[in-house]
Formats: structure tokens, sequence, C-alpha cells
């Protein structure tokens, strides 16, 4: 079998996606038996995973950037030959003719939350769905949740779209605590609504808890943050920005918190959040979407859209030793079944059934 993956995230400035795309591309090279794993347009070398920039220096990616741009202009069947399964993201537009087609399904906000996105998201996610979702042969969805949104939302077919979890990177498995002057509360991700960080520093600000701890916040500015990132520069009491933080640095930091925090109001997976209870750290997340799916008994649940109870969140777990050894041991326990290597594997016999099936 040879299987092509669309990796044009790792030429872009992604978090979430561009994650899944690198870490499954690894890690479906170093499971591949009897199989061939090219990465779309020309990615079978990339360089250290980024989420500010390509992975690749500028004379490299945009060559591969006009190889995209070919692509949808027509000339995908081309830069598609001798592949049997094309495995697509929203940035191809052009169906080859020959290749069976796959896509990963990462969240449905887009339809369930618009207000949360941007109008060019928002339109490149519905043609994305009109064009390849709808019509392709095998869909992928990383969490239960995001498949039931998709088979109720798009009217995909139950049979064609199954569940494999995304990963966690081994390093979190490992990490050592990274030093600080105080013990702290950690949020990791993108400054944009969907994340729910004013409701976090409503929340902050009224507990009283920065008299003892700080809240570091993780991540680099994204759509419609002017106002949140106005809050963060005026230094509110116990809260450090730190912007986006580097992969290399990411698991000492997520290791070394007193509590992960993470109000967001939808997630697909929740890579943070996996990534927290991989390092044994007690998460406090949202009762919503995937999340209490993926995070099972490794949580503290919460409403995200009320402040006063994520305060009272924290302050149970800030001042409980109890309690957040409880939750950074089932956590921990829980973050087992989010291996890549589980996630390549599953996906291999994902393909595999795909390229058999006569439909």
């Amino acid at each position: 079998m040879q299987l092509l993956i669309d990796a044009t995230s790792l030429l872009l400035r992604s978090a979430g996606v561009k994650n899944y795309t690198y870490r499954l591309l690894e890690h479906l090279r170093a499971a591949a038996r009897n199989e061939t794993i090219r990465a779309f347009p020309f990615l079978d070398q990339t360089g250290p995973l980024t989420h500010e920039r390509s992975t690749l220096s500028p004379w490299q990616t945009y060559p591969r950037i006009a190889a995209l741009h070919l692509a949808n202009y027509g000339a995908v069947d081309w830069l598609t030959r001798g592949a049997d399964i094309f495995h697509m993201s929203n940035q191809v537009r052009r169906v080859p003719r020959r290749p069976k087609i796959t896509a990963t399904v990462h969240d449905l906000t887009c339809w369930l939350m618009p207000e949360l996105h941007t109008a060019g998201n928002i339109t490149a996610d519905r043609n994305f769905a009109d064009q390849i979702l709808k019509r392709a042969d095998g869909l992928i969805a990383v969490s239960e949740n995001t498949r039931q949104d998709a088979i109720r939302l798009l009217g995909i077919d139950p049979a064609r779209i199954e569940v494999i979890y995304s990963g966690v990177s081994e390093v979190f498995f490992d990490a050592k605590p990274a030093p600080a002057s105080r013990p702290y509360a950690l949020f990791v991700g993108a400054i944009e609504p969907r994340k729910n960080l004013d409701v976090l520093l409503d929340a902050w600000q009224a507990s009283g808890l920065w008299r003892d701890f700080d809240l570091k916040i993780a991540g680099p500015a994204g759509w419609s943050s002017e106002g949140t990132l106005a809050r963060l520069t005026t230094r509110p009491a116990g809260v450090e920005y730190l912007g986006y933080v580097g992969e290399d640095e990411l698991p000492g930091l997520t290791a070394g918190a007193a509590v992960f925090v993470y109000p967001s109001l939808y997630e697909g997976f929740g890579f943070p959040v996996a990534q927290a209870m991989a390092a044994a750290v007690p998460v406090i997340t949202s009762n919503v979407s995937c999340l209490p799916e993926v995070a099972g008994e490794g949580a503290m649940y919460v409403d995200p859209r009320s402040s006063e109870d994520l305060s009272a969140a924290l302050k149970d777990m800030l001042t409980s030793a109890t309690l957040r050894e409880q939750y950074g041991s089932a956590g921990r326990q829980r973050a087992e079944r989010y291996r890549w290597e589980t996630c390549a594997r599953q996906s291999l016999a994902f393909f595999h059934k795909v390229l058999q099936s006569t439909g």
C-alpha cells in the first residue's frame, strides 16, 4: 500500500492539526512494514516541530506551497500519482481521480460555534466538508464526540467514520518539572475566543489565589485576541503571560504546574489536557464537547461559562494536596491510552480496510 498524507499544515502556522499531522507521520513511518508512507507536497523530510512557522526553511517551503497551488489549479492527479490512498486536509481543494480518499475530522466548531471562527475558517471547513468529507471512502474522528457531531451535522454514514484517538508525545510521560519561584496553575493554548481565557482571568481575580500562586498562560496570539491580550499585558495580580512556548520547553513547564486549567468551550480532542495528564498534573477542564470523554476520571469538571464555578474548582484543587494527588494519578493512568504508537497502528489498519473495501 502506498499511502500519501497531506502534510501541508507543516508548512503553515498551525497548532493542533500540525501536531497531529507531524506525530502521525512520524509514527506511521516507524510502524510501516509493507506500506510506503509519503507526505504531500514532497514532505518526505521535515525539520523540528514548531507551531509558529514552517518546519522547513523558507527556501524549502516556498516551492512546496507552489505545489499546493498547482494541485488546486488542476495538477492534483500528477502530484498524487502512485498513491493508493490520499489522506486529505482542507488545504487541497481538488479530489484526485485514482486513489481512494480519506481524511481526519478534528472538530465541527465551524458549525456549532461559528461566532468563534473567522469567516475564512468557516468557508474553508464548509468547502472541505462538501467536497471531501461527504465523498470520502473513509474518515477518522479524533473522538467519539467528534464522530457523533460529524454524523449529526454533516450526515456522514456512521459506517464510514471510525474513532482513532490522537496520541501524546513520549516526552510528556517522562517530563521533569521546570524550576519555578512559586507554585503555579497553567493554561496552554492559542489566545482566541474558543479557549475562553477571559472567564479564566475573571475566576483567577475573584479567587484570591494570586496571593500564594501564579497563573501562567502559554500560547501565541490568535484571531480576535486583542481584548484578552490587552488584559494580559496589564499584568493582573499573579498572572504571567509567557507567549508562545516551544516544544522543547513545554513538557517541563507542564510537569511543573500544580494544576492545569483548560476552560475551552469546545475541543475535538484536547491535546493540552492529554499532555498534562501524561505528566501526572491534576486537570481542571470544561464539562462540554469531548473533554469528559478524553479526560474521564482524570479531571475535575466545570461549567466553562461560569467564572464562579471555575474559581471554586481552582480553590479546591490548589488548596488540597490530596485532591491534586488523586487527580494527578488518575490522569496519568488515563493518558496511557493516548500513545502515538497505538494511533499509528490503528490508523494503518484503518487505511488497509479502506483500500480493501469495494464501496
